[in-house]
């Protein structure tokens, strides 16, 4: 009985020693905190998806709370919310994000896009390209295997026939699709605009075609017809100068392959401005 009582005092005394050695450390190497730090990451929504151009929320927030930073619209997975409540916080003026929503430049799926093989492997579209590039003919295309579906925190993304497709009215722009498309034809592109080029194959026409019936065939037709000129091909793929285009559709009437397409891009943080221009 002795003998388990000296134990019991030996274990108490122990903790208690600890406990004093972490109430001393705890005191002398207090690292004080920035007041403004909490409150400033309490207003960002937590997505950690560098679209700030830091490596999460908690870093913005530090370099907003430091001064290192005085942009207080770079949350572009936040929106004006998020800015409108950082300007209360910090007591910056008002600065209002450019919103931007997630495009897959790619329209080849299981219907018109042909495979040079069978892949039984990995569901992974990195997985996948390491050999020979992906199933599809098309190299440069989407994969389709869902890396981008499963790195999305909105569910805004889904793999549909083998081609990855975009629910813009989910879409919060935070980029990690794109981070994670192996192949890049997944971009960010301003949630103002209305016209992509829904495809990457940089490939002359007739080898795009024998991969894909909807790839860009470098024809230019539209580049020809856009009254704005806004349209050029480069490296056989047709490209968008947005600073010139005038949203008037006219591109995807003449696409012969119907790569173009024309629509509202609206995002979530847009959703109501995007119902009423489908209305």
């Amino acid at each position: 009985m002795t003998g388990i009582l000296n134990a019991v005092w030996v274990l108490a005394a122990i903790g208690a020693v600890c406990a004093v050695l972490l109430v001393l450390a705890a005191k002398f190497m207090y690292v004080p905190v920035d007041e403004k730090f909490p409150k400033i990451r309490e207003c960002l929504p937590g997505a950690n998806c560098g679209a700030c151009g830091y490596a999460g929320c908690d870093g913005y927030a530090t370099a907003l709370a430091s001064g290192e930073e005085d942009k207080i619209n770079k949350c572009v997975a936040g929106g004006d919310a998020v800015a409108k409540a950082l300007a209360q916080v910090t007591g910056a003026a008002f600065e209002d994000v450019v919103e931007q929503v997630a495009i897959v430049r790619c329209s080849g799926d299981c219907n018109t896009v042909k495979n040079k093989s069978g892949y039984q492997g990995l569901a992974s579209c990195a997985a996948a390209k390491l050999l020979y590039g992906g199933p599809s003919m098309c190299v440069y295309g989407c994969i389709g295997l869902g890396d981008c579906e499963h790195i999305c925190p909105e569910g805004a993304i889904k793999v549909v026939d083998g081609l990855a497709r975009v629910n813009y009215r989910a879409c919060i722009g935070c980029g990690m699709c794109v981070k994670t498309c192996p192949n890049q034809v997944i971009t960010l592109m301003p949630d103002v605009e209305r016209v992509i080029v829904a495809c990457s194959n940089r490939e002359k026409g007739a080898s795009t075609r024998k991969e894909c019936e909807k790839g860009c065939i470098g024809c230019k037709k539209c580049e020809r017809e856009c009254p704005a000129g806004a349209i050029t091909v480069v490296d056989n793929l047709s490209r968008i100068d947005y600073n010139k285009c005038m949203d008037c559709g006219h591109c995807q009437d003449v696409c012969p392959v119907g790569c173009v397409h024309f629509r509202v891009f609206r995002g979530a943080h847009n959703a109501p401005l995007a119902e009423k221009a489908d209305a």
